[in-house]
């Protein structure tokens, strides 16, 4: 594998997917390759399945750039990785179930599926939860929003939240047990939750 070429912003990464140049993929995995794998491990437990999440999180970049445009690459491949790793994680529980092939081919389907009819409002409901989050994030302490994003976004085990942080386990459990109660709260106020 080619070492990272320093030269290279997160402009020129997405500039070399928009040009279809396939250095923009070894480039991407250079970069962000180990956080994904991680975002991806903390969901699924199993480093093989992450590494697996990795080349979906590529092949799914490669796929949406153009005409995709993310502002912040390492964002975007993040936000990709978790739900590589979530729709993995589905597909795995609906067969271990004994769901079979329907609900893999709806899981499936699901990425496909247009903004057509019954699918607008849906969209506008995750779009206004999604401002909402934001909302809720913006208004804490930077402290406690580091700690809720790593056990509820990239799904940071309690340990390893309580390591990052500094502070004992039952801090953290703390910490996020009051943020999910003002969380509920704004979301009540919001009309999201009744």
């Amino acid at each position: 594998m080619a070492k990272q070429d320093p030269r290279i912003t997160d402009d020129g990464l997405l500039d070399l997917f928009i040009e279809r140049d396939e250095r923009g993929i070894e480039e991407a995995r250079e970069r962000y390759g180990a956080m994904c794998q991680r975002i991806a491990a903390n969901i699924l437990g199993s480093e093989e399945d992450a590494e697996e999440c990795v080349n979906d999180v590529l092949l799914r970049a490669w796929n949406a750039i153009p005409p995709e445009c993310p502002a912040y690459f390492g964002a975007y491949l993040a936000r990709l990785a978790r739900h590589a790793a979530l729709d993995r994680m589905r597909r795995r529980t609906a067969r271990k179930r004994g769901g079979g092939e329907v609900p893999l081919c709806l899981d499936e389907l699901a990425d496909c599926a247009g903004d057509g009819d019954g699918w607008e409002a849906e969209k506008d409901a995750r779009e206004r939860l999604r401002d909402a989050l934001n909302r809720f994030l913006a208004a804490e302490k930077p402290e406690v929003r580091a700690i809720f994003l790593r056990r509820y976004w990239y799904a940071y085990p309690i340990g390893e939240v309580a390591r990052l942080s500094g502070k004992s386990e039952g801090a953290v459990k703390m910490i996020l047990g009051r943020a999910k109660k003002r969380l509920k709260k704004q979301l009540e106020q919001e009309g999201f939750l009744k």
